[in-house]
């Protein structure tokens, strides 16, 4: 089915998606993002009830506009559902997908879980070293591509630099990766410094922005599809904002299902695994963050480092959901100079309203001069609400210019 088949993976990272498309590419996949339709919502609700959350509404919206579109032969493709597992409703999203193709005619259609703990194995579909190595390579690879241009773009002197920079660098990535080309870890390296020389390197000015940093469910997070197209509105806010990476997220749930299968009685050679994947991913987040240092750009906050930032906030036994992740990247913002932050999640989350919402008091008492708000995004909520919720957490006021950012602003 790999010489015949498209896989059909709803639009989540998107700082990622051409960088895993070739991960997929160079083993021999074929996998297509799906893109942006109008109504997602009007395709999904007629199979699910709406009490569902945002993110399951939009990714199984996605998988029947796509159905829907004519683009695609029934018969030579199949769809790909990302899973993080936890107490969440979202957790279900795999099988509402399989249910809801049953009830549409296309029960013939395989549904792939892509995650890293051997859930809902497929026989058509395995995470070898080659595709794991590749997807390392592209989440690091867009992750830097993310950092390097949400720091530089608010203060480039010529508009657009950044972001041709950054589309110059992922047409060469998805090269490398695709042909198997610089994945070792110091030729990555190699890559990172060239990637960051780039940058630094687009003439920038010194200017007074407000800066607003963005954290909350990981979907939301990251997808525009979910955030309604998030950070165009703060550009167009004239806002410097950033987020936190995604190697932390993948570093927090191996980290999160070490310790619950610690406490459900894990064998030995469990506890090995998740150690020797814990280290593998700390070497490469800790190559990737001294590479943007280096550079004289802000790295994130290694794991470690969250992991003590959320400590006097929330316990680390939390992990429903994105757990204490959230607090700690809050945390971390604010230490970065983010005077404004958004913590975005899905209404009716019940995990998001529980952990994202339940620190804001804690967040408060310790950081009284940030401005931290919640944004709730539903399908059938007014623009004009979470825009005025989103312009009511960016105005905590100004930076002064020698506070924006580490760039050197003589260039």
């Amino acid at each position: 089915m790999k010489r015949t088949h498209t896989i059909l993976l709803p639009d989540m990272l998107h700082y990622h998606n051409a960088l895993l498309q070739a991960a997929f590419a160079g083993c021999g996949y074929r996998l297509e993002i799906l893109p942006e339709e109008r109504d997602l919502p009007g395709y999904a609700l007629p199979f699910i009830s709406g009490d569902y959350c945002l993110p399951t509404v939009l990714i199984l919206g996605q998988v029947l506009a796509a159905l829907r579109s004519g683009r695609f032969d029934p018969d030579r493709i199949a769809f790909m559902e990302p899973q993080a597992g936890g107490a969440c409703r979202a957790g279900n999203i795999y099988h509402l997908i399989i249910e809801s193709l049953k009830r549409a005619g296309y029960k013939h259609i395989p549904v792939i879980s892509l995650n890293a703990f051997g859930q809902h194995r497929h026989p058509g579909f395995a995470i070898t070293p080659g595709l794991l190595l590749r997807a390392a390579a592209a989440v690091c690879y867009g992750d830097l591509l993310m950092t390097l241009y949400q720091q530089v773009r608010p203060y480039e002197r010529r508009r657009g630099e950044a972001g041709a920079c950054m589309e110059r660098w992922n047409r060469r990535l998805c090269g490398d990766i695709r042909a198997g080309n610089n994945l070792s870890a110091k030729r990555r390296k190699e890559r990172y410094r060239q990637i960051v020389r780039d940058f630094a390197a687009i003439p920038v000015e010194g200017r007074t922005l407000r800066r607003v940093g963005i954290t909350g469910e990981i979907y939301m997070k990251f997808s525009p599809i979910g955030n309604r197209h998030l950070e165009r509105l703060l550009q167009e806010q004239d806002c410097a904002y950033r987020m936190g990476g995604f190697v932390n997220y993948c570093i927090y749930l191996v980290d999160s299902e070490r310790e619950e299968r610690g406490l459900r009685g894990a064998g030995r050679m469990e506890q090995r695994a998740c150690g020797a994947l814990l280290g593998y991913l700390g070497r490469i987040q800790r190559d990737l963050n001294e590479s943007v240092a280096e550079g004289g750009f802000v790295p994130d906050a290694d794991f470690a480092e969250l992991r003590a930032l959320a400590a006097p906030v929330i316990d680390r036994g939390c992990h429903a959901g994105d757990g204490w992740l959230v607090a700690a990247e809050t945390a971390d913002l604010v230490g970065k100079g983010c005077e404004n932050i958004l913590i975005v999640h899905p209404f009716d989350c019940l995990v998001s309203h529980v952990c994202g919402r339940g620190v804001r008091k804690k967040l408060h008492e310790r950081y009284p001069g940030v401005n931290i708000q919640t944004v709730e995004f539903d399908y059938d909520s007014a623009c004009a609400l979470w825009e005025s919720r989103i312009l009511l957490g960016i105005s905590g006021g100004q930076k002064e210019k020698s506070g924006e950012t580490k760039i050197n602003k003589e260039k």
